[in-house]
């Protein structure tokens, strides 16, 4: 089946003066079917956000293809990018400050409307805001008047004003409050169902991602180091990062989870990586509980992990960047 994107070796750099260019993104590939979420998860600054910036086209990639429907958008100009971004829309991270605090609702959320030529705007705004839990009076409000959670359902409208084949979610949840995060959650989760969307979920939540996403990408340093469906990373996280991030989720008291046996705490020694300065081998190598020496020298590449079945950067199966993927790391990372 022909994936709906197609994201394809993607490169992007950021000039950083002596330092040379800030790799934020480095050889990414993945694809994205028709009504799948892929969650991306990781550390802030790993590129996760300039990931979704970038499919959009709102940031220029340096190198790479990112295929909509066969169609590259990565050298698409003027109309023909307006076009596309028509079918792929995004949430941002702060429900306040993506809303002009001047306008009110209906020409907020009717604004791409306009910009596309699209008819009927009044009576789209109208539906809109039903679809996504809010009343018809909240047409004629300002942001301000709204809670978090509230602005975030006007932005999510204003996404789908144009009706979208994908939706990009950066960090759609991580501004509001645990108890509006659930609802949030749940609204994409049934917005997915009407419309049949497909999204790319963005978080440093890995416990958020688990109940959105089909499939989950890990990211560090530019590069994706393990993708897997989401059971499956949950269930047997293979990349050391990725066994770090997992034993960082809360856990009740009591829960199985939590029992004599499971996995404990993972505590990474060193500092959160600057992407303007990359070390040889393993990117992850320096706070690795599990480095040996062929991971100081010799970079791993993301491919199918052993015994997984896997199918290429560009297939549904797992795939880890680690040269040890798939051994028993326990007694090294003392989760014993």
């Amino acid at each position: 089946m022909t994936p709906l994107l197609s994201v394809v070796d993607l490169v992007k750099h950021y000039p950083a003066g002596a330092a040379g260019n800030v790799l934020a993104l480095d050889g990414i590939s993945f694809d994205l079917a028709e009504g799948e979420v892929l969650g991306v998860v990781g550390e802030s600054g790993c590129g996760k956000s300039t990931l979704g910036r970038t499919i959009m086209r709102l940031a220029r990639p340096t190198s790479g293809e990112i295929r909509f429907r066969g169609t590259d958008l990565a050298g698409l100009k003027g109309k023909a990018l307006k076009a596309a971004r028509a079918e792929i829309q995004m949430v941002f991270q702060d429900p306040f400050g993506s809303l002009n605090p001047r306008h009110s609702v209906a020409t907020i959320v009717g604004e791409p409307l306009v910009v596309h030529g699209r008819p009927d705007r009044a009576a789209r705004v109208r539906e809109l805001l039903d679809l996504v839990g809010l009343p018809q009076t909240a047409a004629s409000r300002l942001p301000h008047e709204f809670s978090g959670g509230q602005r975030q359902r006007i932005a999510i409208a204003r996404a789908l004003a144009l009706s979208p084949r994908i939706l990009v979610a950066d960090e759609a949840v991580s501004a509001l409050d645990v108890s509006i995060q659930s609802q949030i959650i749940n609204l994409f989760a049934e917005l997915r169902r009407e419309l049949g969307l497909s999204m790319i979920f963005i978080s440093h939540d890995l416990s958020v991602v688990r109940h959105v996403s089909d499939r989950i990408a890990v990211m560090y340093f530019g590069k994706f180091v393990e993708t897997a469906p989401a059971e499956d990373l949950f269930r047997a996280p293979m990349h050391p990062y990725t066994r770090a991030l997992m034993s960082a989720i809360p856990k009740l008291p009591g829960s199985a989870a939590a029992a004599p046996g499971s996995a404990r705490r993972i505590v990474l020694t060193g500092d959160v990586p600057n992407l303007a300065f990359r070390p040889e081998g393993c990117l992850f190598h320096p706070r690795c509980y599990a480095v040996r020496d062929k991971c100081r020298h010799e970079e791993p590449l993301l491919a199918p992990a052993p015994g997984t079945g896997g199918t290429g950067a560009q297939g549904n199966g797992r795939l880890c960047a680690c040269h040890f993927a798939g051994e028993d790391l326990t007694e090294a990372s003392g989760a014993g």
